[in-house]
């Protein structure tokens, strides 16, 4: 007799504080194929996207180092990053 197993749940790591979490857990930072950088909060935009903990300081972290810039191999304007802040903070 064949069990069933439960299905894997994907993981991706946080470009603030390195820590791995479940997917569904994170917020998706986008680059859209136009070259706009947004925040995905369902996970289904498409683009190249990283990962970061739905915390204010995460992002903050990210910012300071330039994470996000590396991982979506563009540069992101400040506007943007004041824009997610504030989408974060609005999460919250």
């Amino acid at each position: 007799m064949q069990t069933i197993r439960p299905r894997k749940q994907p993981e991706r790591r946080c470009i603030g504080c390195g820590e791995h979490f479940p997917k569904k857990e994170l917020i998706r930072i986008v680059r859209r194929p136009t070259g706009e950088i947004v925040l995905d909060l369902t996970g289904k935009v498409s683009g190249r996207g990283a990962y970061v903990c739905p915390r204010l300081a995460c992002l903050r972290h990210a910012r300071k180092a330039r994470r996000a810039e590396n991982a979506l191999e563009c540069v992101i304007p400040e506007e943007v990053y004041d824009q997610m802040e504030a989408e974060l903070d609005r999460e919250d």
